[in-house]
């Protein structure tokens, strides 16, 4: 099988290579290169560019840099800006593999190629003739998450070797067949950010305002903040405030407010409630409907995730005779965010059915210790 290889110097591209190559396919080897904003250079990606050359050198490969700098920056960082100036949680790395992985990079050299593999820890299931974007095998390394927002026609391209395998595995192969990079640490942050802070590359685009930070049970200003994008719902590193824990449960977009509540147990930053929007099925919708026209809702069992963790919640995934959808927790769930999105999997925790945007719940909170500001965007709490 002729296979486009998407490798990016760590191990766990370089695995795929292994195995593939073992297997006896014909493969090709791609970076992609993202350059800083700016025009600026990343050191990082001269690293990473010279272990992918190691790779393609040790099995004797084609290896090809190929660059989609400006719809990086046209379609993803500008996504991001405009969602956090928007007071909203953006997600960055699950848009780059929408975007410009399976996207842009794709349409333009993977289509060569009869699959395009990647590092990425999750799988591909068939269910009754239907390909389904599944869960890896190692449950803490598990990806399906930032792949949740993918095409069924990307899907259906895409390999994901590393499935079947625990991390610890992947570092074992590595070390046996000698692989320059078996030792390399794991990259962290943002996709194709490098080594920029993310509070550094907010402030340098959005800049700076300050605003009161506010205990939104008294009323009472109790510090300042850099500008309410800094933020999100949930976060409780970095407000730089005593006597905490302190949890950000809200934010007033208009007149540039933080609102904070003490304690790990305060029950303003936990809800049930889930509202979605823009949902996207990657095989075809989870709903049953019933052809009964009086039927309210349809609704069914699912897990899922709010965040990226290797526990899921499980619940029920309801939609309304207008369309709307939203989940209902079984448990409190933590910091749910607006603008970050809700990834719905099978109850069983194996079938990734896709992912919906978390909106505000449409009953408005309003505050009035804090005179006048009552335009209060808060999370789902229920």
């Amino acid at each position: 099988m002729k296979i486009a290889v998407l490798i990016s110097g760590g191990v766990d591209s370089a695995v795929v290579v292994h195995k593939l190559y073992s297997e006896g396919h014909d493969l090709h080897l791609f970076y992609i290169r993202i350059g800083m904003d700016k025009g600026e250079g990343d050191c990082s990606a001269e690293e990473d560019i010279e272990m992918c050359s190691l790779i393609a050198k040790k099995y004797s490969l084609p290896f090809e840099i190929v660059s989609l700098h400006e719809e990086y920056w046209q379609y993803v960082m500008s996504y991001v800006l405009q969602t956090v100036k928007s007071g909203l949680t953006p997600h960055p790395d699950m848009m780059c593999n929408k975007i410009i992985k399976f996207g842009f990079f794709e349409e333009r050299w993977g289509k060569n190629f009869d699959k395009t593999a990647t590092g990425h820890y999750a799988s591909v299931r068939e269910v009754d003739g239907k390909l389904y974007l599944a869960t890896a095998k190692d449950p803490i390394k598990d990806q399906t998450d930032f792949l949740a927002q993918i095409s069924y026609d990307q899907l259906s391209h895409i390999m994901f070797p590393l499935g079947n395998m625990d991390k610890s595995e992947v570092r074992d192969l590595a070390r046996q067949v000698s692989l320059p990079n078996a030792l390399r640490k794991d990259s962290q942050g943002i996709c194709f950010l490098g080594k920029i802070d993310y509070s550094d590359f907010i402030a340098r685009h959005l800049g700076e305002k300050k605003g009161p930070v506010i205990e939104i049970e008294t009323g009472k200003k109790i510090g300042s903040h850099r500008g309410y994008w800094f933020y999100t719902i949930g976060q409780r590193k970095g407000l730089g405030l005593s006597g905490g824990p302190w949890f950000v449960v809200g934010k007033n977009i208009k007149d540039n407010v933080i609102f904070v509540s003490n304690g790990y147990d305060t029950r303003l930053q936990y809800g049930r409630i889930i509202s979605l929007a823009e949902p996207n099925w990657i095989s075809g919708s989870p709903f049953v409907v019933s052809n009964k026209s009086e039927e309210q809702e349809v609704s069914v069992v699912i897990s899922f995730k709010t965040r990226h963790s290797p526990e899921f919640y499980t619940g029920m995934l309801v939609m309304s005779n207008d369309g709307n959808i939203k989940i209902v927790s079984d448990v409190d769930v933590q910091g749910i965010a607006p603008g970050q999105f809700a990834v719905i999997y099978s109850k069983d925790k194996i079938l990734c059915y896709g992912s919906a945007m978390i909106i505000p719940n449409v009953k408005k909170r309003r505050h009035h210790h804090y005179k006048g500001k009552n335009n209060l965007e808060t999370s789902n709490n229920d």
